[in-house]
């Protein structure tokens, strides 16, 4: 793919109601593909789609909680339907709350998190392989964050997930490389998005100290994406690719 053409490519995008996933929306159809918009909120995601379809663009909403197989299969099939087999596929959707110390955790929001941050990744990528693998075409992109690598207090579930996902990336890589297919993770920092409302009103760890000032906006993320999706992110197959780094901004066009 080129550094900017994504015309007559279809996008799947979970966890698209908001922050990177409403932002990837936008990049993706403003470079020319059709996207599909998965979350569980179903007028955030249809107000997107309108507005994507309004300025000229194609989208589908779809109510989807990825943690669910059945309803990830039913977004696939609607994808088909709609636009044909995805090319890429976009394993954003996540969850941080509620962040707690261990011995203060909620079971049931624990599982939850599991649930949707690891579950929900490897339903997209048991949805769109198979087809992917048998064109040996295709990208997916799955967000990763520097907590897949670093520990972190009040976070025992986040960091958890987000390493078993940079794992399934790994695991992934191994195994569809040689099909054509490319697996690939980014890890964009801190990010202005209701995540961060909710680590600064939790207290807990220096993360929740930041100045809102450094977050990086939710554009600059949704460009990332784009850019692993290109010729220039094929080195970054296998692991995560990080937009704290001076370099990946500049070849991104964020710097």
């Amino acid at each position: 793919m080129s550094d900017q053409d994504f015309h007559g490519k279809t996008v799947i995008i979970t966890g698209a109601s908001r922050g990177i996933g409403e932002a990837s929306a936008h990049e993706f159809s403003n470079r020319g593909a059709a996207v599909v918009l998965l979350a569980r909120s179903e007028a955030d995601i249809a107000r997107i789609a309108g507005e994507i379809e309004g300025a000229g663009g194609k989208a589908l909403a779809q109510t989807c909680d990825v943690s669910r197989w059945a309803d990830m299969e039913a977004a696939l099939e609607a994808t088909r339907e709609a636009f044909g087999e995805p090319d890429i596929l976009v394993n954003n959707a996540g969850l941080i709350e509620p962040i707690a110390r261990l011995a203060d955790s909620d079971p049931e929001g624990w599982d939850q998190v599991v649930d949707v941050n690891i579950k929900g990744v490897y339903h997209g990528l048991r949805a769109v392989l198979p087809a992917m693998a048998a064109r040996r075409a295709g990208v997916v992109v799955n967000i990763s964050s520097g907590a897949a690598t670093n520990a972190l207090e009040g976070w025992s579930h986040y960091c958890a997930t987000k390493a078993a996902v940079l794992m399934l990336t790994q695991c992934a890589h191994a195994e569809y490389a040689g099909h054509g297919v490319r697996i690939v993770g980014l890890s964009p920092g801190t990010v202005k998005t209701g995540m961060q409302v909710a680590i600064k009103a939790s207290g807990i760890n220096p993360v929740s100290q930041m100045d809102p000032d450094a977050h990086i906006p939710p554009e600059w993320a949704a460009k990332a994406i784009a850019y692993l999706c290109t010729d220039g992110g094929a080195r970054y197959a296998g692991g995560d690719m990080s937009l704290r780094d001076p370099d990946v901004r500049k070849a991104v066009g964020v710097a």
